[in-house]
């Protein structure tokens, strides 16, 4: 990657960003857009600054937002599918977007390569640490100092190993892989993105496919599962080509990228923020526990440091609030214990609900009563139990 400016020996920054992928490019692009904090000399370090397009990330919003840019495509209707049930739901007033991870990428570098007061370092961080209020980052070969650090920073072996704990709050993974497949003939409506169809082998687990049609021959398909172990790579791959062949199976394909990954589900904190370092995205509790969903949240949390650094007051990245994290909770018990099928309540949520009412739900925003709208969905027969065992953990 070439950068306008690279470090000098033993630099001192206003911030240290640890860790650019979506958490870390998501705050320095909301740092040089900001007037009064574009000035800053901010430091980017990552173990690689070449990105590749490994990520496709989805999102709603009711009006443009700030990479409307980069948006490869969008709907404005969903569907759902399990067994017989088939539900087809318009967004309004809100729009279902996404974009591609290198477009991200590419997108905010390009626009910080303006700023001469932004500097690169592409090294693997060994260690953080704080003296006098500031904190030195530690690569081989060098170090930095900055009155705050954020670090989204978490190893993967970290989060295996929290994943197989003995703690007592439930722990799943949303893992997926995806193939972004063109078809020599048209076989989508460009114009409906299949959010879950659940007419896939549930792994004793929840499972559904993804549908994003690009155009009418182009689309990402995607299965992804919430449970506590992940597949084999080949397991993936059977799913998807089983279904590909079952609903195309006349048609002829080309896969033209895939991508894989594993998102934490769970109400446990992975690290703290604990000034002067900070924790963001993924490591900061970004992450909606419940679905994996994070863009959406990264972006609130990015919003809520740049509103703390303009005020210089105390910083502040938790944005899940207290009765949306109750409910995450109360939701992953059920599906952690296995007291009912996953698939069985999302069915009953997009069965009994408008989509933007559900969205406001996922997003964090409805309101009590959207809130109890989302929880008669469901039977109180298993709902309250898992209720109160959820607050009797808790107290």
């Amino acid at each position: 990657m070439e950068t306008n400016n690279t470090i000098q020996q033993e630099p001192v920054f206003d911030i240290i960003i640890a860790g650019a992928g979506c958490a870390g490019l998501s705050l320095l692009y909301g740092l040089i857009t900001e007037s009064k904090l574009s000035q800053l000399r901010v430091l980017v370090i990552d173990k690689a600054l070449e990105k590749s397009n490994d990520r496709t990330w989805c999102f709603w919003e009711t009006e443009k937002g700030p990479f409307e840019s980069i948006i490869c495509k969008q709907w404005d209707a969903i569907t759902v599918h399990k067994n017989s049930f088939s539900r087809q739901l318009t967004t309004t007033p809100y729009t279902y977007k996404m974009i591609q991870g290198l477009d991200f990428y590419n997108f905010v570098i390009m626009e910080a390569k303006k700023f001469s007061n932004i500097f690169w370092q592409e090294a693997a961080i060994t260690n953080i640490e704080t003296l006098n209020n500031n904190a030195i980052v530690y690569w081989e070969g060098g170090s930095a100092k900055a009155s705050k650090v954020f670090s989204s920073i978490l190893p993967i072996d970290s989060l295996y190993t929290i994943s197989q704990s003995t703690n007592t709050k439930p722990f799943l993974w949303q893992h997926f892989k995806g193939l972004l497949v063109e078809f020599e003939q048209p076989v989508f409506d460009a114009h409906i993105a299949t959010l879950m169809d659940f007419n896939v082998d549930q792994k004793g687990a929840t499972a559904f496919m993804y549908l994003l049609p690009l155009d009418n021959k182009k689309a990402l398909v995607e299965y992804t599962l919430f449970s506590k172990s992940l597949l084999k790579p080949n397991d993936y791959d059977a799913e998807l080509s089983s279904y590909l062949k079952k609903h195309y199976a006349n048609a002829a394909y080309e896969i033209l990228h895939n991508e894989i990954g594993a998102i934490p589900m769970t109400t446990q904190s992975f690290a703290k923020s604990d000034a002067p370092v900070y924790v963001i995205g993924t490591l900061g509790n970004a992450v909606k526990s419940s679905t994996g969903y994070a863009f959406h949240f990264i972006q609130e949390q990015v919003k809520l440091i740049v509103k703390n650094l303009v005020q210089n007051n105390p910083i502040k990245t938790e944005i899940h609030n207290t009765r949306h994290q109750f409910y995450d909770a109360v939701l992953l018990y059920i599906l952690d214990h296995q007291l009912m099928e996953g698939s069985e309540i999302f069915k009953r949520i997009f069965q009994k609900n408008r989509a933007a009412t559900i969205f406001k739900f996922l997003s964090n925003t409805s309101t009590l009563m959207e809130d109890i709208r989302i929880m008669r969905s469901l039977p109180t027969s298993i709902f309250l139990p898992a209720a109160i065992k959820v607050l009797l953990r808790r107290s």
